[in-house]
C-alpha cells in the first residue's frame, strides 16, 4: 500500500513535483524498489522522518506500537495511519495527546490507484493538515471523511475486506460456468468482463443497484431465476452476517494490538 501511495504521489502532476518523499523499511529488498521511484530511503524510521511535514504509518497492526512509539515525532508533525484496527486511544498513548493524527481506511484497488479510502482526523488536526492527508489519499483513488471514528469499522468491513466478496463471487461464477461445460479461459474472460461493466453501469448510473438490478431482471426470464434462487439462500442475509464479522473483527484488533503494546512507558 505504501509503494501504491509513493507511485500515485509522484504521478500526481499537481503535487508530484513539489514533494520531497522519503521511505523507511528494515528490508533492502522493499527499499530497493523505492529507490526505483527516485524516492529517498532509509534504513531507519526517525532518519527518514526528520523535518518532513507529514508522516505516513504502513505497518501491519500487529507491529504498530513499536514502531508509533519509537517514532521521535514532533508536535506540529500530522501522523497519517493506514493500520488496520489501530485506534486514535492507542496511537494518542503512542505519540502524545495533542499528536495530529488521521486515520485512514484504504484498499487494495489502491494498487492500480482504484482505490476507495476513509478517512477520520483527530481534534488537533488543522484543516490544512486534512487536506495533506486527503490529497496522499486521492493519489490511490477516491478519497471520502467518516463523521466518527468507529465507523472506520465498518468501513474496513465495507470496502476494506470487500474486494475479496467479490473476488469470491467470481471464483464461484467461473466454477459454475466450467460446470455448465464452458473452458476456464471463456468462464474466466466472460465473468470479469461482466464485474467489470455492472460496476461501470452502477458508477455511471444516479439509481441505486436494487433499481439497476430490478431493470436487468425481466419477469419469467432467466435473470429472475437465477436471482430467485439467491434469494431462497438468504444470499443478503449471509452477506450481511459476513460484512459483520468483518467489522466486529476490526474492532477486535484495536483490543489485540493496540495501546497497551506500544506503551512509551
Amino acid at each position: 500500500m505504501a509503494f501504491s501511495l509513493v507511485r500515485g504521489l509522484l504521478e500526481a502532476p499537481e503535487i508530484g513535483r513539489k514533494l520531497d518523499l522519503h521511505v523507511a523499511d528494515p528490508q533492502h529488498t522493499q527499499l530497493d524498489r523505492f529507490a526505483k521511484l527516485a524516492v529517498e530511503v532509509h534504513t531507519d524510521n526517525n532518519t527518514a522522518i526528520t523535518q518532513t511535514d507529514v508522516v505516513v504509518l504502513a505497518v501491519k497492526p500487529q507491529v504498530a506500537g513499536q514502531v508509533v512509539a519509537g517514532l521521535d515525532l514532533t508536535p506540529q508533525q500530522l501522523l497519517v495511519s493506514i493500520a488496520a484496527g489501530i485506534n486514535l486511544v492507542s496511537l494518542q498513548q503512542w505519540t502524545r495527546m495533542d499528536q495530529p493524527i488521521v486515520r485512514c481506511m484504504p484498499n487494495t484497488p489502491a494498487l492500480l490507484n482504484a482505490g476507495i479510502s476513509a478517512l477520520f482526523a483527530n481534534s488537533s488536526c488543522s484543516q490544512e493538515q486534512r487536506h495533506h492527508a486527503q490529497s496522499i489519499l486521492d493519489s490511490a483513488g477516491v478519497t471520502l471523511w467518516v463523521d466518527n471514528e468507529n465507523q472506520l469499522d465498518a468501513v474496513t468491513a465495507v470496502s476494506g475486506s470487500g474486494p475479496a466478496y467479490f473476488f469470491l463471487l467470481m471464483e464461484a461464477m467461473v466454477e459454475a460456468g466450467v460446470g455448465l461445460g464452458l473452458s476456464n479461459e471463456v468462464a474466466t474472460k466472460l465473468t470479469l468482463e461482466t464485474a467489470r461493466g455492472a460496476a461501470l453501469m452502477a458508477l455511471d448510473s444516479n439509481d441505486g443497484p436494487a433499481t439497476l438490478r430490478h431493470n436487468v431482471t425481466s419477469p419469467g426470464g432467466t435473470t429472475e431465476a437465477a436471482v430467485r434462487v439467491l434469494t431462497d439462500k438468504k444470499m443478503s442475509e449471509t452477506i450481511g452476517y459476513a460484512l459483520f464479522a468483518a467489522a466486529t473483527r476490526s474492532a477486535q484488533l484495536a483490543e489485540e494490538f493496540g495501546h497497551l503494546s506500544g506503551d512509551r512507558n
